[in-house]
């Protein structure tokens, strides 16, 4: 392990010199990918220094035992257990740390939210989950974007698209994608009867620009008036953009700004993402048939979380976790479940790797 982290270091610095010295790579595709190989090396990096600190100052206190002043003696006695401890302690962290890593865990996140089976009640569901999500959002510091959103007369919304700027959204809201299902009593029900609905959530991590070419003769660009509110201009100028991946037949369409320009921007953002996702999940499947992609995969009817009203309960069902604080978890304190999720993954990727 020592010689990798040695290995991993020496690489490090090589890449913080070319990040340093941008005039050494002159194209923007590769300064990209050496500044995000970097920055995924950095955490490994500092964990690694402070390994190399502790056992110099453990080695140190060992020499010191053998002294021949005994009050240093007894000095070095009572720090080398609590120094052995924290030098284990950071070896584990280390061990996690070198586990194959998902490439897109520090990239922006595109979130898209749809709801289900449900009705009205799913619309209004599928509004709830949007602010527990951009609740999350502002909890970890993050900005959220809505890049498109289609609303419903009673303050739900049948679909809305965001995007989650922050370091490591991807990595904490990966584990977000799949169908959410909610258990209520719809403000609408007379007899007081619990209705279930669900909402699909989709995590994909944002493309870069200079990742997914999108040259114009692969894309269709329809303009048209926008059919929902959003002020004066909105229904009287073609600002509305529907853009078409003719290899594909992938269609984007965005209507919430005033300007064509900024509407396309955001579906070729939305168009790029979606490419990367299907990308990614095609590479997934070749290297391993048998793997569950969670996010973007295609398969979307898989229930992984219910949030039960009645019982003031959510319960993540891949892990058989339950919270009686159903308020709290919709206010976007979602974090011992992410948390509790994120520990299985690397649980069972440490037994992966043995």
């Amino acid at each position: 392990m020592l010689e990798r982290l040695a290995e991993i270091e020496r690489r490090f610095e090589e890449l913080e010199r070319l990040v340093t010295e941008p005039t050494i790579i002159a194209d923007r595709r590769e300064y990209a990918s050496v500044a995000r190989e970097r920055s995924q090396l950095e955490e490994v990096v500092r964990v690694y220094r402070e390994r190399q600190r502790l056992d110099r100052e453990l080695q140190e206190h060992r020499t010191l035992l053998d002294d021949a002043d005994a009050e240093l003696r007894d000095l070095a006695r009572g720090e080398v257990p609590a120094l052995e401890a924290r030098l284990g302690d950071v070896d584990e962290r280390l061990k996690v740390l070198l586990l194959p890593r998902d490439p897109n865990d520090e990239r922006n996140t595109v979130l898209e939210i749809r709801a289900g089976t449900g009705g009205d009640e799913a619309a209004l569901f599928a509004a709830d989950l949007f602010r527990m999500y951009s609740r999350y959002a502002e909890r970890r510091g993050w900005r959220i974007e809505t890049l498109s959103a289609s609303a419903t007369g009673i303050g739900g919304v049948k679909e809305v698209i965001a995007l989650v700027h922050g370091q490591g959204a991807y990595s904490r809201l990966k584990y977000e994608g799949g169908v959410h299902r909610v258990q209520r009593v719809p403000a609408t029900e007379a007899q007081g009867r619990i209705h279930t609905s669900a909402v699909t959530v989709a995590v994909l991590p944002e493309a870069d620009d200079v990742e997914i070419d999108l040259p114009d003769k692969e894309l269709r660009i329809d303009v048209f008036r926008s059919s929902g509110p959003g002020g004066q201009s909105v229904n009287t100028t073609d600002s509305a953009v529907r853009v078409t991946h003719l290899p594909t037949g992938l269609v984007v369409t965005c209507q919430d700004e005033k300007s064509q320009h900024k509407n396309k921007a955001k579906a070729l953002k939305i168009l790029r993402s979606r490419l990367l996702d299907r990308a990614r999940h095609e590479q997934q499947s070749a290297i391993a048939a048998n793997r569950k992609a969670m996010i973007g995969s295609g398969d979307r009817s898989e229930k992984i979380r219910t949030y039960n009203f009645p019982q003031s309960r959510v319960t993540d069902h891949r892990i058989g976790l339950s919270l009686h604080t159903l308020d709290r978890v919709l206010d976007g304190d979602v974090d011992a479940i992410i948390d509790a999720l994120a520990t299985r993954a690397q649980a069972e990727a440490l037994e992966g790797a043995k």
